[in-house]
């Protein structure tokens, strides 16, 4: 995108009325229609800035024209990289909600670029934070904020997207990934310095080749909206439509759109698709001590769930001060304009929904949860993408609950496979379920695949610190180790962080494989986080939301041990392409995939309620399966064992006979000595070594 010089004389600048739709800044090859929703304003100024000194306010245009409570404007001769921003007037009164001050300068909702990092400063606050008395907040504060806020870019939308097809994975055949755009790349030593840490460093021929050679399908991005400098995370989004100009390589005017784009259509090209992690639920700008960004400025009844009888203060669903206000016409199609904009213009694939339950809560109260999941379901662009909700927020737990066109992160997967590897006692009826999809979640019309299995995720332990610490080290965020989780179901073997212990590191090893192993031969849709195939750890840290440096960037610097473990993944990952018994579409019938005890005889109900039961196995009997996949093939190819052993010490498992068939194939062990692919007779007890894990085929 060629940038252009700002227009500096008023005289040079001819108006129209312009319209109300679509809102934002939109260039049609002669200029720029300008519009912007404010309900209870009472004016709205258009800011024109300089493109080579950003803090120069070139031009201040009134707004006339408003429809449907939109002040709209159309500026001929305005181009592409044209610096902008709104100053919007009203009342400002606290206790009503109403924080209207025309002395901050504020990001357009409907931006496409954003200039810069956008770094806290005092002036953006909307009250003087050296007055201590109690009706500080009655009072605005009086500094102009447009010397210390980036400023919104008018963007050209053309791009070359050549024969660009989604790749359009089935959720059974999805195998996730999540990544930091930033830390994944950063320390790639192949990368030039200049694109590491880059959309085009996620891009890059060396980055995508990765992720092929791994076996993933599909990547999960952590947020890539433009979010404010305090976290390196990103969850604390200001801009629904601008990529985080941070992570483009070509600097900060407007450039990281086309590199966005690009960077989906080499994802494309190799058959990856591209899921945006998208923070709806809060904005940056916090609770009443925030600073005024955008929204707050603009309409903060109408973006914002206020308290009701003291509109000062913000309902606090998400535990970060503020709750999107869903239950407004005007926001609900602003983060629905956002959603089919990134589908539609930015190519992607899908979205996951971070805390969705906080959405649930605001919506619920205001009777209208059904209208924004219904809004979604009878849209023709969202409802054909994938829909991924964090079924919980910071006041409860809903997995299972969404519907039936949106998968979820299973967090009870999760806590399940952590204790049972960990050995708590109680968890086989339990293990069982969530190894078969978890019907007691899903089977409601929608598919094991709709469960998202994960063992790790941003927050939390790495799968290296899951084995390596029971207890979080958070000193490196500056919060005395009180931030974060303390319920991490994790275990260090005995040895609290690195050690030179072999029999220890072996056990380590072996752990690793065994989480690996169960997520990616579950029924559902497994999803890794980025270095775990390769043992990244964040030594003990399992809140690294602040850490923007080798703590939480990927090393690809790897031992021995970490080659070793990321080609054990990746055989895992063919495995379950090659075999449609390992990933169904639809759950198993119980004279379908049989569960038995290490004798080989079926579990009976007082084995499944023995707490002590920590060694089992399930036999999937394709020939009894009667499902096509996607090409009319039937699935039902062989049968398969996949056996589970927690106990500590060897167990002698029986395996099953069928008619004379007695040879079994180890298709995969956890074992560290075992050398995979190798023939079992099942005419002898298979010795199941301590904390193993075993996938066997017939």
């Amino acid at each position: 995108m060629e940038l252009t010089n700002t227009v500096e004389n008023s005289e040079d600048i001819r108006s129209r009325p312009g319209k109300p739709y679509p809102l934002g800044a939109t260039w049609d090859g002669e200029g720029v229609n300008f519009a912007l929703f404010s309900e209870h304003a009472t004016g709205v100024t258009l800011c024109l800035f300089d493109a080579e000194d950003p803090t120069r306010e070139t031009q201040q245009i009134p707004l006339i024209e408003r429809t449907e409570h939109i002040w709209h404007i159309y500026l001929e001769a305005i181009q592409p990289g044209q610096l902008y921003g709104y100053r919007v007037d009203g009342p400002f009164e606290p206790a009503r909600g109403f924080l209207f001050n025309p002395k901050k300068l504020l990001l357009d909702p409907y931006a496409k670029g954003i200039s810069g990092p956008i770094d806290s400063h005092i002036a953006q606050l909307g009250f003087n934070p050296d007055n201590q008395d109690e009706d500080r907040y009655s009072k605005p504060q009086e500094d102009d904020s447009a010397p210390y806020v980036p400023k919104s870019i008018v963007i050209d939308p053309n791009f070359d997207w050549e024969d660009d097809q989604r790749p359009d994975i089935p959720l059974n055949r999805t195998i996730m990934y999540e990544l930091h755009v930033k830390g994944f790349t950063k320390l790639h030593p192949d990368l030039p310095e200049k694109i590491r840490g880059t959309y085009a460093g996620l891009g890059s021929p060396e980055a995508v080749n990765y992720l092929k050679s791994l076996g993933v399908t599909t990547v999960e991005l952590m947020p890539v909206h433009q979010f404010t400098s305090e976290s390196y995370w990103g969850y604390n989004s200001i801009g629904y439509f601008a990529p985080h100009s941070e992570y483009a390589s070509k600097g900060e005017m407007g450039h990281a759109v086309n590199e966005f784009k690009a960077m989906v259509k080499a994802l494309h090209k190799a058959g990856i698709e591209v899921v945006l992690d998208v923070v709806y639920n809060h904005t940056a700008e916090g609770n009443h001590n925030g600073p005024t960004l955008s929204f707050r400025g603009i309409d903060n009844p109408a973006y914002y769930w206020l308290v009701e009888g003291n509109e000062l203060y913000y309902m606090d669903y998400t535990g970060t001060g503020n709750t999107f206000n869903m239950s407004h016409p005007r926001t609900l199609q602003l983060v629905m304009d956002s959603l089919r904009y990134w589908v539609t213009e930015m190519h992607v694939d899908g979205f996951r929904f971070d805390l969705a339950t906080a959405l649930a809560h605001s919506l619920n109260a205001a009777g209208q949860l059904s209208a924004f999941l219904d809004t979604i379901q009878q849209d023709p662009v969202l409802s054909q993408v994938k829909l991924i909700a964090e079924p919980w927020d910071i006041q409860s737990y809903h997995v299972g609950n969404f519907p039936v066109n949106w998968s979820e992160w299973n967090g009870k997967y999760r806590d399940c496979v952590r204790g049972f590897w960990k050995g708590d006692e109680g968890l086989a009826p339990e293990i069982a379920t969530r190894i078969m999809g978890s019907p007691d979640l899903y089977d409601d019309g929608r598919q094991p695949s709709n469960s998202i299995n994960l063992i790790t995720a941003h927050d939390g332990f790495t799968l290296n610190d899951l084995v390596s610490y029971n207890d979080k080290h958070n000193e490196a965020n500056g919060e005395n180790n009180q931030d974060g989780a303390n319920d991490n179901r994790s275990w260090n073997m005995g040895v609290e962080g690195p050690t030179d212990d072999e029999e220890i590191i072996r056990a380590r090893e072996q752990q690793k494989r065994n989480f690996l192993a169960t997520l990616l031969l579950s029924q559902g849709t497994p999803m890794l986080v980025m270095g775990d195939e390769c043992s990244r750890t964040q030594q003990g840290n399992n809140n690294a939301y602040a850490q923007d440096n080798e703590i939480a960037w990927f090393n690809w610097q790897w031992t021995a041990d970490q080659q070793a473990l990321f080609d054990f993944t990746r055989q895992l990952t063919e495995l379950r392409q090659q075999y449609p018994l390992l990933r169904r579409r639809k759950f198993y019938s119980p004279e379908e995939a049989v569960w038995l005890r290490n004798d080989g005889k079926p579990m009976k109900e007082k084995n499944w309620h023995d707490g002590i039961t920590r060694c089992l196995g399930v036999l999937i009997d394709g020939t009894k399966v009667d499902e096509q996949d996607e090409n009319g093939d039937p699935i039902g190819e062989g049968r398969f064992l996949l056996i589970f052993n927690a106990f500590w010490e060897s167990v002698p498992f029986k395996l099953p006979k069928v008619g004379r068939k007695h040879t079994w194939t180890v298709l995969i062990n956890t074992d560290l000595d075992a050398k995979v692919p190798y023939d079992v007779s099942a005419r002898d007890p298979f010795e199941l070594k301590g904390r193993s894990l075993v996938l066997l085929k017939m």
